[in-house]
């Protein structure tokens, strides 16, 4: 019997660099600016956060030297960075920002893309249970004490850097216990393609709080061999962590962007 799905659908190859591929088509220095307020809006970047080297990122933005030093100008005039020198020098994000600016990058970076963003949010889920289940299923003592390890070092985490350094080494110990090296992998790469090509999750103080409490239940679980208690509780902490920041940052974008400009005000 013929499948009705298969004959009135196609289905595309979904790779996991749709997403920043398809910002990548959009590389005027106002897009990358947008981009970069995009991720500072959703905690990607964080106030104080240094960003990455000029060289890095050229290569997550995938743009010239000259069109990012344009772009971070841009950003550093409206007050959004800033420059410091010294050893401990380079660009930072400022704590206070025009939210404003933030709410109207958010559409202008997001709305483009969202399904695609969604799609690979939700992939990402997806994949993460399959990683939790797989790891609660092969896991050894190595791999506990690996996780446990990771997570100590979260919970004594106090900056966004040490908090997502620790995230990081926890999330992979977990799919280092698949014993698939496939997995690993693809689980270093949705990280990169769900936060816009970059290496960081999305953070902020209560995020990190909530976080703690969902690592410990999820380590646990997959120490017990319990998959699936791994599996749904990976499904809700990727929800909270991730899928969650997004919509909230594009909706809070859409409120503050309409408030702005009320539809009485718009003309054709």
């Amino acid at each position: 019997m013929e499948d009705p799905i298969s004959r009135d659908y196609t289905y595309p190859v979904l790779a996991v660099n749709d997403i920043v591929g398809s910002l990548h088509l959009q590389s005027a220095p106002e897009q990358i600016a947008d981009r970069i307020l995009a991720a500072i809006a959703v905690g990607i970047l964080y106030p104080g956060d240094r960003l990455p080297s000029e060289r890095e990122l050229t290569e997550i933005l995938d743009v010239s030297r000259t069109t990012l030093r344009y772009a971070i100008s841009r950003l550093s005039a409206l007050g959004v960075l800033e420059a410091r020198r010294g050893r401990q020098g380079g660009t930072f994000v400022r704590p206070l920002r025009p939210r404003s600016l933030e709410s109207a990058a958010i559409v202008r970076a997001l709305g483009p893309i969202w399904e695609q963003l969604e799609a690979m949010l939700d992939y990402r889920n997806i994949v993460q249970q399959m990683i939790a289940k797989t790891a609660a299923q092969r896991r050894n003592d190595s791999d506990c004490s690996n996780m446990q390890d990771a997570l100590e070092a979260y919970s004594k985490a106090k900056s966004s850097a040490d908090s997502r350094k620790a995230d990081h080494a926890l999330h992979n110990a977990i799919a280092v216990a698949t014993k698939n090296l496939y997995l690993v992998q693809l689980n270093r790469e949705l990280t990169t393609a769900a936060n816009l090509g970059f290496t960081a999750h999305p953070y902020s103080a209560e995020l990190h709080e909530r976080a703690l409490s969902q690592h410990r239940s999820l380590v646990d679980a997959i120490a017990d061999g319990n998959a699936l208690a791994a599996e749904q509780l990976a499904e809700e902490h990727f929800l909270v962590t991730s899928t969650q920041p997004w919509r909230e940052a594009l909706a809070g974008a859409h409120s503050d962007t309409s408030q702005q400009f009320p539809r009485s005000t718009i003309t054709n």
